[in-house]
């Protein structure tokens, strides 16, 4: 890989929407959650890792957390969406991985759950895990980043800045024909009086024709096809079915960038709430709960942060993505894929 100074777009001069940014501008602005990253760079062939995001720090599977995914295009893998569907709620951590991995990212999702004090009898869990597909700078076939490597990934997670660009789930991917990666973004939003925080995690690896803060970015080896997810995180107390229409706004964020949205795209989006009053502790699971949530008139606000942070966040992906040599798996090939050109950008 070669490694350049790398920025993200705010410090180019380029600003995405009106809300203002959380400290961070990234998804750890909602409290409580975590991120973490495995990195697997090796030789000439091996481009890949995962990225692990924890809606909070304590034992999911106990403490459950609203949920809602949302799909545009489901030409993907997304382990865990018929329970997200069905129940509302998430009870694991998450994991971003490549495409033949996401059987290991299930098993490591698995071990660590398993393993937590206060789930001893546990013999049913839902891991929730999304993909992209890295083969064209990765050995896909060689069955990494494995379940310890995965495992690193998740104990690896905390609070406070998140590494971005080719990095975890985002060291082989593709955007535009140029590198994709890891990108995250936040927003504050004033609601019913109080101020919220949305914040995303994209591993982008889609294609279309480029746009930056709608204007067009001209590049070689456009592509249309691939695949992107979005992790939205917020305080905001909401049901999982608002959950749900907040997950579906990061499309417009997407088509923003100039998305083909292709036959061949998988387009996924699951938001969730860390919001303890919705939480769904044991004792709240045993009995008629009370959750107070958000209305419907009032979210609008929240929707159209979203649509910001995800579009801004795409583009950090790019923006933080360092030129990468690897290895083509669908050719068995070398290949180099090349990050995007800042001095093209700070010159628009």
């Amino acid at each position: 890989m070669t490694y350049e100074n790398r920025a993200v777009l705010r410090s180019l001069g380029i600003s995405v929407g009106h809300y203002p940014v959380g400290k961070l501008n990234a998804i750890t602005d909602v409290a409580g959650v975590s991120v973490g990253h495995v990195t697997c760079v090796e030789g000439d062939r091996i481009r890949t890792g995962a990225t692990a995001i924890l809606p909070h720090a304590g034992n999911l599977f106990q403490d459950k957390v609203p949920a809602a995914l949302a799909v545009f295009n489901g030409f993907g893998k997304f382990a865990g969406s018929t329970q997200i569907a069905e129940l509302g709620e998430i009870e694991t951590p998450i994991l971003l991985t490549n495409t033949l991995g996401v059987g290991r990212a299930i098993e490591a999702i698995n071990r660590h759950t398993l393993a937590q004090a206060g789930n001893e009898r546990i013999v049913s869990l839902n891991a929730v895990v999304g993909e992209t597909n890295d083969s064209r700078l990765n050995d896909i076939r060689a069955a990494r980043p494995s379940v310890d490597e995965m495992l690193e990934a998740l104990s690896a997670a905390k609070a406070g800045p998140v590494e971005e660009g080719a990095i975890g789930g985002g060291t082989g991917t593709v955007a535009f024909g140029l590198k994709g990666g890891i990108g995250t973004s936040s927003r504050i939003v004033p609601v019913a009086g109080t101020s919220y925080v949305v914040g995303i995690l994209v591993q982008s690896n889609y294609g279309g024709k480029l746009t930056v803060a709608g204007r067009p970015y001209e590049a070689e080896g456009h592509d249309k096809d691939g695949s992107i997810v979005m992790i939205v995180a917020t305080d905001a107390p909401l049901c999982s079915r608002n959950l749900n229409r907040l997950a579906e706004r990061c499309f417009g964020g997407l088509a923003r960038t100039g998305a083909a949205l292709s036959n061949g795209s998988g387009d996924y989006a699951l938001a969730f709430s860390t919001a303890e009053e919705v939480r769904r502790t044991p004792e709240r699971r045993k009995s008629v709960a009370n959750y107070p949530v958000l209305s419907n008139d009032v979210v609008s606000p929240l929707f159209e942060a979203v649509i910001e942070a995800s579009e801004e966040a795409i583009l950090n992906s790019m923006t933080m993505a360092t030129t990468t040599h690897g290895y083509n798996a669908g050719t068995d090939k070398p290949s180099t894929v090349h990050a995007i050109s800042l001095d093209a950008l700070k010159r628009r």
